[in-house]
């Protein structure tokens, strides 16, 4: 029997790259899988190579009205939610001097409050059900600071500490919450990225992309289906006895 056979998941940010691997591999387990992003023409293709086991659903995580009523959709059509994955995501660069408000609230909005106000929205239906998987998206860049990206690191190191604190809180409902830091993955989101690097560090564009790939102790870039793979363990009952864990999936560029 497949891992997750049964389960009803949904992904958010799950339109492209690592969001979209997760929902690929999810499906191919058993699971049905609702495609959660802003993007909902992105959603809607991702959700059609799912076949019947994928749903699109348009949600903008920084609105906690908009996850809610996403959530209760989900719930409507497949009588509830058994597996969260906040997977979406900003990042954005600057030096002390360039740091904005609206980029500062942005980035908090996205990465912090979005997985927060998502998680607030399942637990009642996982409580309902007997239990649930919840699993966070942080990142190298929290467990660790990086110049230039200071609002970014903070935010992601914020979600490991999100995700410890509620792994205890929803303990006892039986509501299993860890995270995944990845490394450099090569994701569409890394054109941007680069392109950041090339301004603050004054390189070609592609350099700092070869360069991160290189320095990785495993010798390259991560795929997004590197990830998926470990998102599927967290959700099976393979991991049933982890919780308030935030597993690294980066080549060995941090040692925990």
């Amino acid at each position: 029997m497949s891992r997750l056979e049964g389960k009803v998941a949904v992904v958010t940010g799950g339109a492209r790259g690592i969001g979209r691997a997760i929902c690929m591999a999810y499906a191919a387990e058993g699971a049905k899988v609702a495609v959660a992003d802003r993007l909902i023409e992105d959603a809607q293709e991702t959700a059609a190579l799912l076949g019947e086991a994928g749903m699109a659903v348009q949600m903008d995580v920084t609105e906690p009205a908009a996850i809610a009523a996403g959530i209760a959709s989900i719930e409507e059509n497949w009588g509830g939610i058994d597996i969260l994955v906040n997977n979406a995501g900003i990042f954005n660069m600057a030096s002390i001097e360039e740091v904005t408000v609206d980029d500062y609230r942005r980035q908090y909005d996205v990465n912090v409050g979005g997985t927060i106000f998502a998680i607030q929205a399942v637990v009642p239906g996982m409580r309902k059900r007997g239990g649930g998987v919840i699993i966070n998206f942080s990142s190298q860049a929290g467990r660790r600071g990086e110049p230039n990206i200071t609002i970014y690191c903070s935010t992601k190191a914020a979600v490991i500490s999100i995700t410890q604190s509620l792994a205890l809180e929803l303990a006892k409902d039986k509501i299993r919450v860890n995270a995944i830091a990845p490394g450099v993955i090569d994701t569409p989101m890394w054109t941007h990225v680069d392109a950041l690097f090339a301004k603050y560090e004054k390189k070609p564009v592609g350099q700092k992309k070869r360069e991160v790939g290189e320095a990785v102790p495993l010798g390259y870039m991560g795929a997004p289906e590197d990830v998926a793979k470990p998102a599927v363990f967290l959700a099976s009952e393979d991991a049933r006895y982890i919780t308030a864990q935030t597993l690294n999936v980066d080549g060995g560029n941090w040692m925990s």
